[in-house]
């Protein structure tokens, strides 16, 4: 399999995975703190719309999911790691959905920029299943990186710098603290 390699330029050193969980705020607030991972960038993947904007993502017919671009360390943080925090941070048995947040913008998928983090996504995918770790089926797109459009500024950074706001505390602060509950032994 012939997969693309991202245009963007990855530090020496550094590995890029891109993740989409539902909204991206989420997604990032969680991946943010953890050790070795350098920046988190939320954007639009996998879709035929070129540089789409919120507004036509929100509308889910350009065919993007709304991601974040995660850039680590594979000396401190392995791809594995990344994996299991993301898979265990969202619902990935639900098709095109994260909570009330619904459509196809918002589905689980993974982003592979080579074809070793697709062969190590698909293996956990399977583990995942086969071990029943969830009640239903996990139903996470697992493809090749095709494209990756930076979002909106307003939207960098979100939960740091709006965390006081509803959704923040309803829907991002659940999974930030998820994360500090069964993951803290990997918050920087």
């Amino acid at each position: 399999m012939n997969l693309p390699t991202t245009s963007l330029i990855i530090p020496d050193g550094l590995k890029l995975i891109t993740l989409g969980a539902g909204c991206f705020w989420c997604t990032e607030a969680v991946f943010q703190r953890l050790k070795g991972v350098v920046k988190v960038i939320s954007g639009y993947s996998g879709g035929f719309v070129e540089d789409p904007s919120y507004r036509e993502i929100c509308n889910g017919t350009t065919g993007h999911a709304e991601v974040i671009e995660v850039y680590y360390d594979p000396k401190v943080i392995s791809l594995e790691e990344i994996l299991k925090i993301f898979w265990a941070t969202h619902d990935p048995t639900t098709l095109n959905r994260q909570g009330a947040d619904v459509g196809p913008q918002y589905r689980s998928a993974i982003f592979c920029n080579t074809t070793s983090q697709q062969e190590i996504a698909e293996k956990l995918k399977a583990e995942l299943n086969d071990s029943k770790v969830f009640d239903r089926p996990i139903v996470t797109e697992i493809t090749a990186f095709t494209n990756f459009y930076p979002a909106e500024n307003y939207h960098q950074d979100y939960y740091n710098l709006n965390g006081s706001q509803p959704y923040c505390q309803f829907v991002v602060k659940p999974k930030v603290d998820k994360l500090k509950k069964f993951f803290s032994d990997r918050i920087k």
